[in-house]
């Protein structure tokens, strides 16, 4: 197993000639001290003339605060997406509430904040998913709430070389339970209110489904877990499977939902590829690999923070008090172009 030695807190010139100055401190994603505007149109213009610079250091880092800007609600933030992000991208397959403020502007979570949020790299269990996340900090939490991010190269260096054998050659099942009554919708997750339209969703997505009564629906669906990034050429560990396992509940959530709805009924569950269930002490490797390379930094207001979705998983701490964080999402990728070790398949393994 590969081990990180944290590297001391260094301040680096950009590249070229954009005049930016990167902050590498351990423990903390890479950050950008942006110079002072008056307007976000002045802030806007200062991000585009950087944007090349930008992005060659979220391939670096995986993961890039933006600090001293002047964004202060969903207008301002939309105005810095699209000085940073080309080509905005969706949000499918949902499993979250979010508000949305139009013009492709989200809130992060509407989760309870007493909710701690695992990292996770967002819709990776889709054939096609954002290749940049934005997040801005419209009001700052009281304590806590930070945006953790998590390089995923380090972590699937981290991680036992046989089980990373076992996911490369399998991938990985996700199982989801749409109801009414836990977890998601399927009219919400799919946007639609007929049953038809979600069933051609899944046929077209590689999704495979079945109907357990009007308002129930269970899909399976097989993806890698491995994967590379297009650009960097690096491969990286990119999937929801610990994130959804039943292991990774808090055990007393764990109890209620598999007495209310089965062990089969679980708003999500993941399994290997081939169907085999992990030990726990397996579940806790991948979980334990997430830790370790957690980094957080605490949001002030105006903050921008960019993720390569690839490159970088993202979670959220709990927190107290109000907190506004905003969410964009775009330069979208498919999974086709990464090299996918394993096929994906809406009947994996006859299950």
């Amino acid at each position: 197993m590969t081990t990180f030695a944290p590297n001391p807190a260094t301040t680096e010139p950009g590249l070229g000639d954009s005049g930016i100055t990167v902050v590498r401190e351990p423990g903390k994603p890479a950050l950008v001290q942006v110079p002072r505007h008056g307007t976000m149109a002045e802030a806007a213009a200062w991000l585009t003339a950087r944007r090349a610079d930008i992005q060659a250091e979220l391939h670096r880092s995986g993961a890039v605060m933006l600090r001293g800007l002047p964004v202060t609600d969903a207008g301002s933030f939309a105005e810095a997406r699209d000085a940073l992000i080309a080509t905005r991208a969706g949000y499918k397959e949902k499993a979250t509430p979010r508000t949305d403020f139009g013009e492709g502007v989200f809130s992060s979570t509407d989760l309870p904040a007493i909710q701690p949020i695992r990292l996770h790299n967002e819709n990776s269990y889709t054939l096609d998913f954002p290749g940049v996340l934005l997040f801005g900090c419209v009001t700052a939490p009281e304590t806590g709430g930070a945006t953790t991010v998590g390089d995923m190269r380090r972590a699937l260096a981290l991680l036992p070389e046989e089980l990373v054998a076992r996911f490369t050659e399998a991938g990985w099942l996700l199982v989801r339970n749409y109801s009414d009554l836990a977890g998601m919708p399927w009219r919400k997750a799919f946007s639609s209110e007929e049953p038809a339209g979600a069933e051609e969703y899944c046929d077209e997505h590689a999704i495979g489904y079945e109907w357990l009564d009007e308002d129930t629906l269970r899909t399976r669906q097989l993806r890698s877990a491995v994967i590379t990034h297009p650009v960097t050429g690096e491969r990286v560990w990119f999937n929801h499977f610990a994130f959804w396992n039943a292991r990774s509940l808090d055990e007393d959530v764990r109890e209620v939902l598999t007495e209310t709805f089965g062990a089969d009924g679980l708003p999500f569950d993941t399994r290997l590829g081939d169907g085999t269930a992990l030990t726990d002490a397996e579940v806790d490797a991948i979980n334990d690999a997430y830790q370790a390379v957690t980094v957080r930094e605490t949001w002030q207001d105006g903050d921008l923070m960019l993720v390569d979705n690839i490159l970088c998983a993202h979670g959220r701490e709990a927190y107290t008090g109000a907190r506004k964080i905003l969410v964009a999402m775009g330069e979208p990728v498919p999974l086709a172009d990464c090299g996918p070790t394993v096929a994906p398949s809406a009947t994996p393994y006859g299950m």
